[in-house]
């Protein structure tokens, strides 16, 4: 066996111990992480300053120059072997997260599916049948009255129609006559004006007593027209 496997064996068994839950192991980790960055800084700038010193002993102190590349290769080294543990840990980690992520949903399931179970079991699909059955029923019942309220209902309104319009115009033509009756028109003259003649114009009298004769018919005609329009429009 070797000594790295007799070191952690020594310290005791895994059975003795409780594993760590999946959040202590990933803070452990990304402490992990923190720490060997850290170290690559510190390594990055020995590799610094151990080739400034090469440079500047140069060909005047061959001696010195050589131990400070020899220095330099040692920190590259040990600079190599932290980037490759770094790789192994964030591979290790993303790793655990993924586990953890999956875990945590497939718990999660399954207490949504516990839940359901436990609503289901109160269910009972005949009742639920019956329940939707009555429950259109009432609507069914809830349209009729509806319905119902919505009919117009007539008390005592059953006339014929035809008969109340023929009575209407038998009352209209009844008040038409006797508008027709009341109406009285002018009395002709009974004697014609003596015809004088007409100096300004040079017109004859005879002519000027036919003249206002046609007005005045003119006139009349006007006025019975006029009254026959005014009922026409009343009885309308």
């Amino acid at each position: 066996m070797s000594k790295l496997g007799k070191f952690f064996k020594g310290g005791g068994s895994s059975k003795s111990r409780a594993a760590p839950s999946a959040q202590e192991a990933l803070a452990r980790l990304r402490e992990t992480e923190e720490m060997l960055g850290k170290q690559q800084e510190c390594l990055e700038g020995r590799i610094q300053r151990e080739l400034s010193l090469a440079r500047k002993h140069g060909t005047q102190n061959k001696r010195a120059a050589l131990q400070a590349l020899k220095r330099k290769k040692r920190l590259e080294k040990q600079l190599t072997q932290i980037d490759g543990t770094l790789s192994t840990i964030e591979f290790q980690r993303e790793a655990l997260e993924n586990s953890y992520t999956n875990t945590e949903v497939l718990r999660n399931m399954g207490l949504a599916a516990k839940a359901m179970k436990a609503v289901h079991e109160n269910m009972d699909l005949n009742k639920i049948d019956d329940l939707m059955q009555e429950i259109t029923e009432q609507q069914d019942i809830a349209q009729e009255i509806s319905e119902a309220f919505s009919q117009r209902v007539g008390f005592g309104d059953d006339f014929d129609e035809d008969e109340l319009m023929a009575e209407l115009e038998e009352l209209e033509q009844e008040e038409l006559n006797k508008k027709m009756t009341n109406i009285r028109l002018p009395n002709a003259p009974s004697s014609s004006l003596p015809a004088q003649p007409d100096r300004g114009s040079g017109r004859m009298p005879g002519a000027s007593s036919a003249h206002r004769s046609r007005a005045a018919s003119s006139r009349r005609t006007g006025r019975e027209d006029d009254d026959i329009q005014h009922l026409a429009a009343w009885a309308t």
